[in-house]
């Protein structure tokens, strides 16, 4: 059983490298968005976004946010509570006295003092 399974593996194999490779000696063009946006693409959908005025801009949004107080002098700043949606974590140093910022996402910390 397990020999039948290992051929049709063997066989679905062989016939998609037969596939993939007879289709790029056929076309030798490449796709046009292979990994690289167009920067086109890019200032079109950009400048079509900002023309709508009833949206606010991502640094407007997350300057309405209020500076996040820690109770030490290091933040541990991960964008948000869900890992998906988040960033790579960043530590931010808080011994200024003006809010630091997350290089990520913008937010800002500053340090709670107890006085």
């Amino acid at each position: 059983m397990a020999m039948i399974g290992a051929k049709r593996g063997y066989a679905l194999a062989s016939n998609l490298l037969k596939a993939l490779n007879s289709s790029s000696s056929s076309s030798t063009s490449f796709r046009p968005f292979s990994g690289v946006v167009n920067s086109e693409i890019t200032t079109s959908h950009t400048a079509k976004w900002m023309q709508d005025t009833t949206k606010k801009s991502p640094m407007e949004l997350i300057n309405e946010v209020p500076p996040i107080k820690v109770e030490g002098r290091i933040a541990a700043c991960e964008g948000d509570t869900n890992p998906a949606l988040g960033h790579p974590i960043e530590f931010i140093c808080l011994d200024k006295s003006e809010p630091a910022i997350c290089k990520y996402c913008g937010l800002r910390y500053v340090q709670d003092h107890h006085h």
